[in-house]
C-alpha cells in the first residue's frame, strides 16, 4: 500500500480524469448542484490522500502536503477570474466551457510535471536558486498587491501569433477544427494553457518554501488543479466573494518567499506555515462575505 509512487498516482489521475471524460461526453450544462458534488469528490479525494500520506510517510510530510495543496488550490483558485474573461472574450457557451476546462487540466497536467521536474533539478544542482526564486516569489506577492488593468485579451502575444499561423474560423459549434481551422474554443484551450503556465511561475516555486519531496509537490499540485472545473461552475456566481483574494495571495507569496530566505538561519515550522496560510484565506474570504453582505 505504501509502495504508491508518482507513476501510479498518474495512472490514477488519467483513469479518473477518463471517467471524467466518458461522463461529461455530451456537451450539456453543469448545474451547480452536481458542481458542488463534484467539487466536494475531488476536495475530499485529496484529503484522503492526505491521510495516506500521514498513514505512509508520517506527520510532517502530511502536514507539508496539506499545506502544498492549500497554497496551489489558492493560487489556482485566481485563475477563476482568468477563466471567466476568456469565455467572455470567446463568447464560449456554457455548455461547451467544460470542455475547455477539461483538455486545459489535462495540459496543465503535463507542464506541471515538466516544472516539477526542472525545478528540482536546478534547486538540487544550483541552490542559490532558492535565493532567485524567493526574490521573484516576494516581488510577484507585491505585484499581486496591486492588480494592474485587465488587458484585452486581442494584444496577448501567443493568441496574435496562432491567428497569424493556423487558419481561423469564427464557427461555434463544440469543435476544436472545422475543416482545417481552429474555431473560437481552439482559441480559448490555447490562452487557458497559457495562462495556467504564467500561473504556475508563482506556484511551483511557493510550494519549494514548504517542501523539497518531489512526491509531495507533485501530488499536491495535480490535487489542487483537478478540481478547477468544477470549481469553477460551483463558484462562478460567488466570484465577488473572493474580492479580497489578491490580498492574501499576495501575503502568502510574501511569506513564503521570506521563508526561504531565512531557511537557512531559522526553521519555520510547517504548523506556522499552515496556520498563517489558512488564516489569511479566512480572513480575505471572511472580509469578502461581509462585503457582498452589505453590496
Amino acid at each position: 500500500m505504501c509502495d504508491f509512487d508518482v507513476k501510479l498516482f498518474t495512472l490514477l489521475i488519467l483513469f479518473l480524469l477518463g471517467v471524467d471524460l466518458l461522463w461529461h461526453r455530451k456537451n450539456t450544462v453543469l448545474s451547480l448542484k452536481s458542481a458542488l458534488w463534484a467539487s466536494a469528490f475531488w476536495i475530499g479525494l485529496a484529503l484522503l490522500f492526505n491521510l495516506y500520506v500521514y498513514y505512509c510517510r508520517g506527520q510532517q510530510a502530511a502536514l507539508e502536503f496539506l499545506a502544498g495543496y492549500l497554497i496551489e488550490e489558492s493560487l489556482s483558485v485566481d485563475n477563476l477570474f482568468v477563466f471567466l474573461v476568456i469565455f467572455k472574450y470567446f463568447s464560449i457557451e456554457q455548455k461547451y466551457q467544460h470542455k475547455v476546462l477539461f483538455w486545459g487540466i489535462l495540459g496543465a497536467i503535463v507542464f506541471r510535471a515538466l516544472f516539477i521536474w526542472l525545478g528540482l533539478e536546478l534547486v538540487t544542482r544550483f541552490q542559490w536558486v532558492l535565493t532567485v526564486f524567493a526574490f521573484f516569489l516576494i516581488y510577484a506577492g507585491f505585484k499581486m498587491a496591486f492588480p494592474q488593468k485587465e488587458k484585452n485579451l486581442s494584444e496577448s502575444a501567443i493568441l496574435r501569433w496562432v491567428k497569424k499561423v493556423f487558419p481561423i474560423t469564427d464557427v461555434h459549434n463544440g469543435k476544436f477544427i472545422i475543416n482545417g481551422a481552429l474555431t473560437p474554443l481552439a482559441l480559448a484551450l490555447v490562452v487557458v494553457e497559457t495562462s495556467d503556465i504564467l500561473f504556475a511561475l508563482d506556484s511551483i516555486p511557493a510550494i519549494f518554501a514548504i517542501t523539497r519531496d518531489p512526491f509531495i509537490i507533485y501530488t499536491s499540485n495535480i490535487f489542487a488543479i483537478l478540481g478547477l472545473r468544477s470549481l469553477y461552475f460551483a463558484l462562478s456566481g460567488l466570484l465577488d466573494t473572493f474580492v479580497y483574494l489578491h490580498w492574501a495571495l499576495s501575503a502568502i507569496l510574501i511569506f513564503v518567499g521570506f521563508k526561504i530566505l531565512i531557511e537557512p538561519y531559522y526553521h519555520v515550522p510547517i504548523g506556522y506555515s499552515l496556520v498563517f496560510i489558512f488564516g489569511t484565506l479566512a480572513v480575505a474570504f471572511g472580509a469578502g462575505r461581509e462585503k457582498q453582505g452589505k453590496a
